[in-house]
Protein backbone atom coordinates (compact mmCIF):
# COMPACT_ATOMS: atom_id res chain seq x y z
CA UNK A 1 0.00 0.00 0.00
CA UNK A 2 1.23 3.42 -0.87
CA UNK A 3 1.71 5.90 2.07
CA UNK A 4 -1.88 8.13 1.44
CA UNK A 5 -3.93 5.01 1.41
CA UNK A 6 -1.90 4.12 4.92
CA UNK A 7 -2.72 7.44 6.12
CA UNK A 8 -6.54 7.25 5.10
CA UNK A 9 -7.00 4.09 7.00
CA UNK A 10 -5.00 5.29 10.08
CA UNK A 11 -7.64 8.35 9.68
CA UNK A 12 -10.55 6.34 9.33
CA UNK A 13 -9.33 3.81 12.45
CA UNK A 14 -8.85 6.63 14.36
CA UNK A 15 -11.87 8.57 13.89
CA UNK A 16 -14.38 9.00 16.51
CA UNK A 17 -17.23 6.79 17.11
CA UNK A 18 -20.03 9.12 15.89
CA UNK A 19 -17.51 9.78 12.77
CA UNK A 20 -16.95 5.81 12.23
CA UNK A 21 -20.97 5.39 12.13
CA UNK A 22 -21.20 8.35 9.51
CA UNK A 23 -18.30 6.28 7.27
CA UNK A 24 -20.62 3.02 7.82
CA UNK A 25 -23.97 4.81 6.89
CA UNK A 26 -22.13 6.11 3.64
CA UNK A 27 -20.28 2.88 3.47
CA UNK A 28 -23.82 1.18 2.78
CA UNK A 29 -25.59 4.09 0.59
CA UNK A 30 -22.01 3.92 -1.91
CA UNK A 31 -22.61 0.17 -2.08
CA UNK A 32 -26.22 0.21 -2.85
CA UNK A 33 -26.02 3.07 -5.25
CA UNK A 34 -23.18 1.28 -7.49
CA UNK A 35 -25.83 -1.65 -7.74
CA UNK A 36 -28.61 0.06 -8.30
CA UNK A 37 -26.32 2.09 -11.30
CA UNK A 38 -25.37 -1.58 -12.54
CA UNK A 39 -28.93 -2.93 -12.51
CA UNK A 40 -30.70 -0.16 -13.89
CA UNK A 41 -27.98 0.46 -16.60
CA UNK A 42 -28.18 -2.83 -17.74
CA UNK A 43 -31.92 -3.17 -17.70
CA UNK A 44 -32.22 0.33 -19.77
CA UNK A 45 -29.40 -0.74 -22.18
CA UNK A 46 -31.37 -3.89 -22.58
CA UNK A 47 -34.61 -2.13 -22.82
CA UNK A 48 -33.80 0.52 -25.27
CA UNK A 49 -32.03 -2.44 -27.67
CA UNK A 50 -35.33 -4.60 -27.70
CA UNK A 51 -37.30 -1.59 -28.21
CA UNK A 52 -35.35 -0.53 -31.49
CA UNK A 53 -35.36 -4.01 -32.80
CA UNK A 54 -38.84 -4.69 -32.42
CA UNK A 55 -39.81 -1.54 -33.68
CA UNK A 56 -37.53 -2.20 -36.85
CA UNK A 57 -39.69 -5.50 -37.30
CA UNK A 58 -43.12 -3.88 -36.45
CA UNK A 59 -42.68 -1.87 -39.54
CA UNK A 60 -41.62 -4.96 -41.48
CA UNK A 61 -44.23 -7.29 -40.54
CA UNK A 62 -47.04 -7.73 -42.95
CA UNK A 63 -49.59 -8.74 -40.34
CA UNK A 64 -50.54 -7.78 -36.59
CA UNK A 65 -50.37 -11.70 -35.90
CA UNK A 66 -46.78 -12.10 -37.54
CA UNK A 67 -45.20 -8.73 -35.56
CA UNK A 68 -47.22 -10.43 -31.85
CA UNK A 69 -44.91 -13.48 -32.70
CA UNK A 70 -41.85 -11.83 -32.59
CA UNK A 71 -42.78 -9.54 -29.65
CA UNK A 72 -42.96 -12.61 -27.60
CA UNK A 73 -39.27 -13.27 -27.83
CA UNK A 74 -38.22 -9.71 -26.50
CA UNK A 75 -39.60 -9.98 -23.33
CA UNK A 76 -37.26 -6.94 -22.06
CA UNK A 77 -38.84 -4.50 -24.77
CA UNK A 78 -41.77 -2.17 -23.15
CA UNK A 79 -42.76 -1.45 -26.92
CA UNK A 80 -43.07 -5.11 -27.24
CA UNK A 81 -44.85 -5.29 -24.11
CA UNK A 82 -47.72 -2.53 -25.00
CA UNK A 83 -48.15 -4.10 -28.13
CA UNK A 84 -48.59 -7.30 -26.66
CA UNK A 85 -51.54 -5.88 -24.49
CA UNK A 86 -52.67 -3.78 -27.28
CA UNK A 87 -52.77 -7.21 -29.47
CA UNK A 88 -54.89 -9.57 -26.78
CA UNK A 89 -56.95 -6.87 -26.04
CA UNK A 90 -57.85 -6.30 -30.06
CA UNK A 91 -57.99 -10.52 -30.40
CA UNK A 92 -60.33 -10.08 -27.28
CA UNK A 93 -62.73 -7.74 -29.02
CA UNK A 94 -62.90 -10.20 -32.17
CA UNK A 95 -63.74 -12.81 -30.13
CA UNK A 96 -66.58 -10.99 -28.67
CA UNK A 97 -67.50 -9.86 -32.13
CA UNK A 98 -67.34 -12.82 -33.66
CA UNK A 99 -69.99 -14.54 -31.65
CA UNK A 100 -72.36 -11.61 -31.60
CA UNK A 101 -72.19 -12.25 -35.38
CA UNK A 102 -73.10 -15.53 -34.77
CA UNK A 103 -75.82 -15.60 -31.86
CA UNK A 104 -77.64 -11.92 -33.72
CA UNK A 105 -76.04 -11.10 -37.02
CA UNK A 106 -74.19 -8.29 -38.33
CA UNK A 107 -72.93 -6.43 -35.05
CA UNK A 108 -73.31 -2.01 -35.85
CA UNK A 109 -69.74 -1.32 -36.40
CA UNK A 110 -69.68 2.21 -35.75
CA UNK A 111 -70.41 1.34 -31.75
CA UNK A 112 -68.00 -1.67 -31.63
CA UNK A 113 -65.14 0.48 -33.60
CA UNK A 114 -65.55 2.88 -31.08
CA UNK A 115 -65.89 0.85 -28.19
CA UNK A 116 -62.30 -1.29 -29.23
CA UNK A 117 -60.40 2.09 -29.50
CA UNK A 118 -61.38 3.60 -26.29
CA UNK A 119 -60.80 -0.15 -24.55
CA UNK A 120 -57.57 -0.24 -26.41
CA UNK A 121 -56.34 3.43 -25.59
CA UNK A 122 -56.83 2.90 -21.69
CA UNK A 123 -54.96 -0.62 -22.38
CA UNK A 124 -52.14 1.11 -23.78
CA UNK A 125 -51.80 3.91 -21.20
CA UNK A 126 -51.92 1.58 -18.20
CA UNK A 127 -49.34 -0.36 -20.03
CA UNK A 128 -47.15 2.71 -20.75
CA UNK A 129 -47.50 3.59 -16.83
CA UNK A 130 -46.44 0.53 -15.73
CA UNK A 131 -43.43 0.36 -17.89
CA UNK A 132 -42.28 3.81 -16.75
CA UNK A 133 -42.98 2.26 -13.03
CA UNK A 134 -40.95 -0.46 -13.86
CA UNK A 135 -37.88 1.31 -15.13
CA UNK A 136 -37.92 4.27 -12.56
CA UNK A 137 -37.90 1.47 -9.63
CA UNK A 138 -35.05 1.65 -7.18
CA UNK A 139 -34.10 5.16 -9.04
CA UNK A 140 -35.66 7.56 -6.77
CA UNK A 141 -32.58 6.05 -3.90
CA UNK A 142 -30.25 7.47 -6.20
CA UNK A 143 -32.20 10.80 -5.61
CA UNK A 144 -31.76 10.28 -2.01
CA UNK A 145 -28.55 9.28 -1.71
CA UNK A 146 -26.97 12.31 -3.78
CA UNK A 147 -29.01 15.10 -1.95
CA UNK A 148 -28.47 13.40 1.67
CA UNK A 149 -24.90 11.92 1.57
CA UNK A 150 -23.14 15.57 1.72
CA UNK A 151 -25.38 16.43 4.81
CA UNK A 152 -24.39 12.93 6.18
CA UNK A 153 -20.93 13.52 5.59
CA UNK A 154 -20.72 17.11 6.99
CA UNK A 155 -22.73 16.38 10.35
CA UNK A 156 -19.58 13.16 10.68
CA UNK A 157 -17.00 16.34 9.75
CA UNK A 158 -18.56 18.79 12.40
CA UNK A 159 -18.67 16.66 14.99
CA UNK A 160 -15.28 15.51 14.64
CA UNK A 161 -14.37 18.89 14.68
CA UNK A 162 -15.98 19.47 18.00
CA UNK A 163 -14.62 16.30 19.10
CA UNK A 164 -11.28 17.88 18.19
CA UNK A 165 -11.57 21.57 19.61
CA UNK A 166 -12.78 19.69 23.06
CA UNK A 167 -9.79 17.84 23.29
CA UNK A 168 -7.33 20.74 22.54
CA UNK A 169 -9.54 22.43 25.43
CA UNK A 170 -8.93 19.47 27.56
CA UNK A 171 -5.17 19.41 26.78
CA UNK A 172 -4.75 22.99 26.83
CA UNK A 173 -2.41 22.93 23.59
CA UNK A 174 -3.67 24.38 20.51
CA UNK A 175 -0.33 23.57 18.40
CA UNK A 176 -0.89 22.15 14.41
CA UNK A 177 0.64 18.78 15.85
CA UNK A 178 -2.47 18.61 17.80
CA UNK A 179 -5.23 19.85 16.08
CA UNK A 180 -4.06 18.69 12.66
CA UNK A 181 -5.28 14.91 13.11
CA UNK A 182 -8.14 15.51 14.68
CA UNK A 183 -9.54 17.89 11.90
CA UNK A 184 -7.93 15.61 8.97
CA UNK A 185 -9.96 12.59 10.31
CA UNK A 186 -12.91 14.87 10.53
CA UNK A 187 -12.96 15.82 6.60
CA UNK A 188 -12.73 12.81 5.79
CA UNK A 189 -16.33 12.47 6.36
CA UNK A 190 -17.08 14.97 4.23
CA UNK A 191 -14.91 13.74 1.23
CA UNK A 192 -17.43 10.39 1.78
CA UNK A 193 -20.28 12.12 1.47
CA UNK A 194 -19.27 13.69 -1.78
CA UNK A 195 -17.94 10.65 -2.93
CA UNK A 196 -21.00 8.97 -2.66
CA UNK A 197 -23.46 12.01 -3.99
CA UNK A 198 -21.38 12.74 -7.13
CA UNK A 199 -21.67 9.17 -9.05
CA UNK A 200 -25.49 9.45 -7.49
CA UNK A 201 -26.57 12.41 -8.66
CA UNK A 202 -24.82 11.87 -12.21
CA UNK A 203 -26.51 8.68 -12.64
CA UNK A 204 -29.95 9.77 -11.64
CA UNK A 205 -29.76 12.52 -14.09
CA UNK A 206 -28.76 9.67 -17.27
CA UNK A 207 -31.29 7.25 -16.36
CA UNK A 208 -34.13 10.09 -16.08
CA UNK A 209 -33.40 11.57 -19.30
CA UNK A 210 -33.18 7.31 -20.81
CA UNK A 211 -36.28 6.78 -19.24
CA UNK A 212 -38.10 10.18 -20.70
CA UNK A 213 -36.78 9.37 -24.26
CA UNK A 214 -38.17 5.49 -23.57
CA UNK A 215 -41.78 7.10 -22.60
CA UNK A 216 -41.73 9.33 -25.71
CA UNK A 217 -41.63 6.44 -27.94
CA UNK A 218 -44.12 4.15 -26.27
CA UNK A 219 -46.70 7.26 -26.45
CA UNK A 220 -45.10 7.38 -30.42
CA UNK A 221 -45.39 3.42 -30.46
CA UNK A 222 -48.99 3.43 -28.74
CA UNK A 223 -50.42 6.52 -30.95
CA UNK A 224 -48.71 4.94 -34.17
CA UNK A 225 -51.15 1.55 -33.30
CA UNK A 226 -53.81 3.12 -32.45
CA UNK A 227 -53.90 4.95 -35.84
CA UNK A 228 -53.54 1.25 -37.87
CA UNK A 229 -56.45 -0.40 -35.38
CA UNK A 230 -58.74 2.85 -36.53
CA UNK A 231 -57.59 2.00 -40.41
CA UNK A 232 -58.38 -1.36 -40.00
CA UNK A 233 -61.63 -1.20 -38.54
CA UNK A 234 -62.64 1.33 -41.46
CA UNK A 235 -61.65 -0.68 -43.99
CA UNK A 236 -63.75 -2.82 -42.42
CA UNK A 237 -66.70 -0.65 -42.04
CA UNK A 238 -66.26 0.19 -45.57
Amino acid sequence: MTSDTLGIIYMVTGAGPVVKGVLLLLLFFSITTWAIILIKWRYIRKAQKESADFTELFWHCKTLSDAFSKAKALKSSPVARIFIIGYMELSKFNKARNKSDKEVGEPELDDSSISVIGNLRRSLRRSINIGVRRMTQLIPFLATAGNTSPFIGLFGTVWGIMTTFQGIGLSGSASLAVVAPGISEALIATAAGLAVAIPSVIAYNYFIGRIRLLDSDLQGFATDLLNIIERETQKQRG
